[in-house]
């Protein structure tokens, strides 16, 4: 064979050769991923499927007569994948605050409505009315149905109708929502007097059964509203009748505790006050327990009854009623009058006659009679279903829940969970009871296992994070909260006054003590598996199960190197090595937008010279972020200091935009924006800026700089995961438009072992969900940029960042004022503005980097003060500077403080106290 035949056949067998190794590889690969990945995620997700099976069981034993509808038309399961398949990968648990509308009831309504001519039937309405009175079991000789705008504006209508005279008295319960003590403005501005009262009911008796009662009416301080007398209203009662109000839910919306209904003959007989001046009528508040326990008028006729639609079947919204007895319909007397509720009025003269029908004469003009024709689809669910097996149902939900909740303990025996409402006493008692004194709500609060309060916003941001629904707060209902939270008066006043503490913000823990509460609350097609979930979520992120012999390798490492002597300088090292070192520098001159990186950069006073030096407001004064202007991601900027022009450009704009740096003279005054509760000057850059930048966000706003006068902000140095710096002072930071600190620093290590992480945690949630396991490539992984770190260093450990106290970066030194604490910013792709479904990476870092209410990740740092201590220089410093550094920027820029990509980061001090 000559040498030219030979060739190919070489060349052939270095091919098979080739191949046979690429396959080689990719068994090795494939058999690699099995083991590391695709099993463990199996093992973890066969394991969590056998624990839930397992607790099922044990449930359904206990409570499997009442759970389910297991005599009814359809079973829970069938109920919940026919009617909320859109539930599916989330958990619903706030139906005190509007439980869901079935997918086959919506559709009901709108072939009605596609398919009806409806005008204004008034028969119609008066169909319905029967409906909704047959639901408190109330004749309709006895009762009129007044549909409203909603349980709230029932409320209000009683209020401004009542018959108020400066003899009258209105007392309500301290346990009482907003809406209801909004009544007395109408009493006291008629000089009536307002006495709030706590019940204790009979312990011979049990909620809801009617007989001869006894109550203890403990009265808190009355209340008189000073008047000049001058109005044309005559307060006083002289020669007429005194009618009086009482009030009081049927469920607490924030505990879920049942009120006595035999209350509401007591109150009507003048049994609870020693006073016998006037008759006593009764309000009853039953927007919440109408979902699953609708008082029976029958038996207790209260004169007036709240209620509301869309917490019983989710839809309509917008609708309520008003069931009035007959006899208080005729002391309602309302002033204004329009649409039909006149019998006949005159426009030119001061004549009117009022419709003697109740429901007429209470409306205002044209009710909302579509939403009303809608009723009917929502009560035939609840009918099939039937209201005593819904009570029972979400009554074996709660107990099984509430019982779980109050037996968590952590490592050191400490409760994990405090319950409030009729919970704590009565484990045992049964919720599915129709007398049972408790509501299928479970408000709580979690402490740590040192006795600190968990803040309810951490709890319902993680929550959040996990797909699980639930409310927190107040709840609308303060005298609730103040008593199971044990606030006085003046500790509300305080946390308002001196804290700045308002509903619905993040200050849930006020020196030391909770302001409000976290509350699940169970729907008629709540399951098993939502209580499970919910109940994994607060075992896995708030039980604390550390001991001496499990301590996690971030909690050896600080006691490690706790040993270093706090002033002596070393390196982090790698086990191969390297020393720690920068490997990339990133400006961001507007804030949430695009930054850009540099081989080189000058420090100013707040951190990176024209860091955040910008920032977009809207022209009601909100600053804009990616969060609510996700479009802010594709703002690219760019700064030249040689020509001292700031470029900016957008991919939707033909053209970009140049800002001068120092363009002082030309920025028009503007208010101070508020960024974290501190206020910061700003200025205006001119209508050009403006109108260019409402064009590329499509939204109108205003480009505003920082004042030339420094923002100083008082700031706390914080925890790190886990490591306590324990240092208490406030000390004042000069920071841009940044939240917290000057200069954000993220560990290339960290970043990767989070994508380790991400891989298990996403590989998990695919099993989960009956998704097959994604391959390597298609796993999601998070670059560093998701961050939007100013300095990233390489070699140094995973978290070694932790333990820095001070470190060097060239003759610049710095001090760490603590972790990072992270938002749902880091779920936004730096590279294409989307959100990611999953909630990642926040919620892998929720796992794992959670510390006293923060998710940290990256260190915040500050700028040394200026002077002698400032400057750290040695040889080994000045030898180890990077001979390519760019000197030409440092001079163009005037400034002698200078990082640049590839110096050495020296850690300084660590820090050797660590909790």
């Amino acid at each position: 064979m000559s040498k030219a035949d030979k060739m190919p056949a070489e060349q052939l067998s270095r091919i098979c050769q080739f191949l046979a190794e690429l396959l080689l590889n990719f068994y090795t690969f494939s058999t690699l991923w099995m083991r590391k990945v695709i099993a463990p995620s199996r093992q973890r997700y066969e394991r969590s499927t056998q624990k839930l099976s397992n607790q099922k069981s044990s449930f359904l034993k206990e409570y499997g007569d009442e759970y389910g509808y297991q005599d009814g038309p359809t079973t829970i399961d069938e109920l919940r994948s026919r009617e909320f398949a859109r539930l599916q990968g989330s958990v619903y648990l706030d139906h005190a605050g509007t439980t869901l509308y079935a997918e086959n009831q919506l559709k009901s309504v709108l072939l009605e409505f596609s398919t009806q001519l409806y005008g204004n039937p008034r028969i119609q309405i008066h169909v319905l009315a029967a409906v909704v009175l047959a639901l408190c079991n109330a004749s309709a000789e006895e009762y009129s149905c007044v549909f409203t705008s909603g349980a709230t504006a029932a409320l209000k209508l009683v209020g401004e109708t009542f018959p108020w005279t400066s003899d009258s008295h209105y007392m309500y319960t301290t346990e009482n929502h907003n809406s209801v003590l909004g009544i007395r403005e109408y009493a006291l501005d008629l000089g009536a007097t307002v006495t709030p009262v706590d019940i204790c009911p009979s312990s011979s008796k049990i909620s809801g059964e009617i007989g001869a009662a006894k109550f203890d009416v403990r009265k808190r301080s009355s209340h008189i509203r000073n008047f000049s007398g001058t109005s044309s209203v005559n307060y006083s009662s002289c020669g007429h009748s005194v009618y009086n109000l009482f009030a009081f839910p049927h469920e607490c919306n924030f505990s879920g505790a049942k009120f006595d209904l035999g209350l509401v003959s007591y109150v009507q007989e003048g049994q609870h006050t020693d006073s016998q001046r006037g008759q006593w009528l009764v309000l009853l508040d039953a927007a919440k327990g109408c979902s699953t326990s609708p008082p029976d008028l029958r038996k207790i006729p209260a004169d007036f009854v709240a209620i509301s639609f869309y917490k019983i079947f989710g839809y309509p919204t917008g609708l309520g009623a008003l069931l009035v007895r007959k006899g208080a319909s005729e002391l309602m007397k309302k002033k204004y009058f329009g649409g039909g509720t006149v019998a006949v009025s005159i426009a030119d003269e001061d004549f009117v006659q009022r419709r003697l029908n109740v429901e007429e004469r209470l409306e205002d003009g044209t009710i909302s009679f579509l939403s009303i024709a809608a009723l009917r689809h929502g009560f035939a669910v609840i009918s099939q279903l039937n209201i005593a097996a819904i009570r029972r149902h979400t009554g074996s939900l709660t107990g099984y829940t509430a019982s779980r909740l109050a037996a968590l303990r952590h490592h050191n025996g400490f409760p994990v969970c405090t319950l409030y409402g009729n919970h704590a006493s009565k484990m045992k008692k049964n919720y599915c009871d129709r007398h049972s004194d408790q509501g299928p709500i479970i408000a709580f609060n979690l402490k740590r296992a040192d006795g600190s309060w968990i803040g309810s916003r951490e709890v319902e941001k993680l929550a959040s994070l996990r797909r699980i629904h639930l409310r927190t707060g107040c709840f609308c209902n303060p005298g609730a909260c103040a008593k199971y939270l044990g606030l006085s008066i003046n500790d509300m006043k305080e946390n308002f006054e001196q804290a700045g503490h308002v509903c619905w913000d993040d200050n849930d823990v006020i020196n030391g003590r909770p302001t409000g509460a976290v509350r699940v609350s169970f729907g008629y097609m709540s399951t098993f598996e939502d209580c499970w979930s919910f109940l994994d979520f607060i075992s896995t992120y708030f039980v604390e199960r550390y001991t001496s012999n499990n301590a996690t390798l971030k909690e050896k490492d600080v006691n490690r190197l706790s040993s270093v002597v706090p002033n002596s300088s070393y390196e982090t090292r790698r086990s191969g090595g390297s020393t720690v070192s920068l490997q990339s520098i990133i400006v961001y001159p507007i804030k949430s937008c695009a930054g850009f990186t540099a081989k080189s950069w000058p420090l100013g006073d707040c951190g990176l010279l024209y860091d955040r030096e910008w920032l977009i407001k809207s022209t009601s004064g909100e600053v804009l972020t990616q969060k609510k202007c996700p479009s802010m991601w594709s703002i690219k900027t760019l700064i030249d200091l040689e020509t001292g022009i700031l470029h900016v450009e957008a991919p939707n704009m033909k053209g970009g935009i140049d800002i001068p740096l120092n363009n002082v003279a030309n920025c028009e005054p503007s208010s101070s924006v508020v960024l974290c509760s501190n206020p910061a000057g700003a200025n205006k850059c001119g209508l050009d800026a403006d109108r260019w930048f409402s064009e590329a966000l499509e939204t109108p706003c205003n480009l505003v700089k920082r004042d030339v006068k420094s923002r100083f902000v008082k700031t706390r140095r914080s925890a790190i995961a886990g490591v306590d710096k324990n240092i208490s002072e406030e000390e004042e930071t000069e920071l841009s438009f940044a939240n917290e600190g000057q200069i954000l620093l993220v560990s290339q290590s960290s970043v990767d072992n989070l994508n380790s992480r991400l891989v298990a945690s996403t590989s998990q949630r695919d099993y989960e969900l009956n998704r097959e396991v994604r391959s390597d490539k298609q796993h999601f992984q998070v670059d560093v940029k998701r961050f939007r770190p100013n300095l990233v260093v390489v070699g140094s450990g995973a978290y070694d960042e932790d333990l820095w106290d001070t470190l060097a970066i060239g003759d610049e030194q710095f001090k760490v004022r603590g972790g990072c604490n992270r938002c749902t910013m880091v779920n936004i792709n730096q590279s294409s503005g989307k959100r990611e479904v999953l909630s990642e990476p926040l919620a892998t870092l929720a796992s794992y980097r959670r510390f006293k209410g923060q998710i940290n990740f990256g260190i915040l740092l500050e700028q040394a003060r200026h002077g002698a201590n400032r400057h750290l220089a040695s040889k080994e410093d000045e030898t180890s500077k990077d001979s390519n550094v760019d000197f030409d920027i440092l001079i163009r820029s005037s400034c002698s403080r200078l990082v640049h990509v590839g110096q050495r980061v020296r850690v300084v001090q660590t820090l050797t106290n660590c909790n």
